[in-house]
């Protein structure tokens, strides 16, 4: 970036997402100055401005062409009408992409800039503790992708793929997977109400145990496999609920789940264009 042109990053949607990367930027050290957020909803607006201090309009207007970066944070449904009357200001920016199902190609036409990237943001982000899987058009430099990087980095982890057909994968295990985390807890919870625990108590044992197992993943150099059998003796508990468990063939339920949300990715991607 030029040294002529500071930094400004304007948010086309004012929703969570875009909320926990504003929020966590400005936690960083970035002035509230740098900012400029389209949110037509008035309410969401004076949250905004209350809470962050940052410009909030109700819709785009010339001083879009300030903007260096243009993170794109609506219903992707809604991307197309809010990208049209944004067009001719924005062009010039680097393009970050936080929707799902928009390709690239799209982005591009839709935006004028061949300078795109894309994230598969989930919703652990909203505590700095996500992973969004982020994929980069040719006409982004080495200095664009550790922008987007130092951007994210408030929301959790990154992590790049090379293939844009690849964030459909990303969608499905990472995008897709606080839903099946809870899912299971809420298996966990109901069964421990059926052995005579409170579902309160449930929630809390099934939710520290999860965190605890996720901690201690991240933390061993051993594979889950290992993990997993050290606490699996032979004729113990463990071993009962896993074998009951794999007589129910779950491991093969999770796949075809995980490959049904890989496809339904893939669909809502030709859909959007």
């Amino acid at each position: 970036m030029s040294a002529e042109r500071a930094e400004v990053i304007a948010f086309i949607g004012g929703g969570n997402m875009a909320s926990a990367i504003l929020g966590g930027l400005l936690r960083a050290g970035m002035s509230a100055a740098q900012f400029i957020v389209v949110e037509p909803v008035a309410a969401q607006r004076q949250k905004l401005a209350g809470e962050f201090g940052v410009q909030a309009l109700p819709a785009g207007d010339a001083g879009l062409a300030r903007a260096t970066t243009v993170v794109w944070a609506v219903k992707p449904q809604l991307f197309a009408e809010a990208a049209a009357p944004l067009k001719a200001w924005v062009s010039g920016a680097l393009q970050l992409s936080v929707m799902a199902g928009i390709r690239s190609d799209a982005l591009a036409a839709a935006t004028g800039a061949e300078r795109v990237v894309r994230s598969m943001p989930n919703t652990p982000a909203l505590i700095g503790q996500g992973i969004a899987g982020l994929y980069a058009r040719p006409a982004v430099s080495a200095d664009g992708r550790a922008l987007v990087e130092r951007l994210l980095a408030p929301t959790g982890q990154t992590l790049w793929v090379e293939r844009e057909d690849d964030l459909d994968a990303v969608t499905a295990l990472s995008g897709s997977g606080p839903a099946y985390f809870f899912f299971f807890v809420e298996a966990m919870m109901a069964a421990a109400v059926d052995m005579g625990l409170s579902a309160e108590q449930g929630r809390r044992l099934a939710l520290a145990t999860c965190a605890g197992a996720a901690a201690l993943g991240l933390a061993s150099d051993e594979s889950p496999t290992t993990l997993r059998e050290r606490v699996t003796s032979k004729g113990g508990t463990t071993h009962a609920a896993i074998t009951s468990l794999q007589a129910d063939t779950v491991d093969a339920a999770i796949r075809r789940a995980v490959l049904a949300a890989q496809k339904r990715a893939a669909e809502l991607g030709r859909e959007f264009g």
